[in-house]
């Protein structure tokens, strides 16, 4: 049976995050995957969560029965500054220190390198995880890798072999639905992709886009021309070209027992009829 979570990320400009769950409550959900806010976790920066945010978090979920199911944090654990790599580890042991404290025992996370440095952000990747590994198993939790746009691994074949080169049973595959055409480079093959990371597929990110590669690259204009960037976006079911029937087929076909993260981005003004829409199409797709 699939775990269905909200990602928050269009309520954190109006309310804290303790109220994200309440807001994840109202709207049918009993899971989040609490991303980036500035509140508790944010891009690259140590996180700002104390005892009072933990306290406040843990009285919401027991008051709503929402469960803080996993957490998105990114940081640059890919550095190729060694000072900057050694904050990051920092950043990354406060954050299993307080995902400890709110009992969430899988993570979900980015390699967050430079495209220009592949080779140079894998080595840094390694020698974080090898520096983390002792933190991760004390406390328990798992973690599963997404390849992203505009990260020193962006294809889906090449970040599961890196996953997979890590040799450890606790680290996972993230499956990022609204990257689709970035992770294949506008194949949108998406049975393949899923087929192949089955073993290590613990989470999928449910979002819509569309392919940057079609109609001649152009579905997309970027000024300037060649300009070193990557646009995707997170858009609701429908609002995109990801073929959700062949997806979902293929999860249901390999047994994928894991997480389904709705995470549609940049709708605030229409946040709650989407979320609500979203949850019902995964719960049709996948009932209880």
């Amino acid at each position: 049976m699939v775990d269905i979570a909200l990602d928050p990320n269009m309520y954190y400009r109006t309310m804290s995050t303790a109220d994200t769950l309440r807001k994840a409550a109202e709207l049918g959900f009993e899971q989040v995957e609490l991303s980036p806010n500035e509140e508790f976790h944010f891009w690259h920066r140590h996180p700002k969560a104390d005892d009072e945010l933990v306290a406040d978090l843990r009285r919401a979920s027991r008051e709503t029965g929402v469960r803080i199911r996993t957490l998105n944090p990114v940081f640059d654990w890919s550095s190729v500054d060694e000072q900057e790599r050694a904050a990051q580890l920092r950043n990354w042991r406060r954050l299993l220190e307080l995902a400890d404290q709110l009992d969430v025992r899988e993570i979900t996370s980015e390699f967050s390198g430079n495209p220009n440095t592949p080779r140079e952000c894998e080595h840094q990747w390694y020698r974080s995880i090898e520096e983390l590994t002792p933190d991760f198993e004390r406390y328990g939790i798992r973690l599963n890798m997404e390849a992203h746009p505009y990260d020193f691994v962006e294809r889906h074949d090449q970040a599961y072999g890196v996953v997979r080169g890590a040799n450890r049973d606790w680290i996972g595959y993230e499956y990022c639905c609204p990257h689709t055409y970035h992770l294949s480079d506008g194949a949108g093959d998406v049975e393949r992709m899923i087929r192949s990371c089955a073993p290590k597929l613990r989470e999928v990110h449910v979002a819509d886009a569309f392919n940057h590669r079609a109609n001649d690259g152009n579905r997309y204009i970027i000024n300037p021309p060649g300009v070193d960037a990557r646009v995707h976006q997170h858009n609701e079911l429908g609002l995109g070209e990801v073929p959700f029937d062949r997806v979902f087929a293929t999860l249901k076909e390999i047994g994928f027992d894991g997480v389904l993260s709705v995470c549609v981005f940049g709708w605030h003004e229409r946040a709650d009829d989407i979320n609500r829409r979203m949850l019902a199409r995964l719960r049709e797709e996948f009932p209880a």
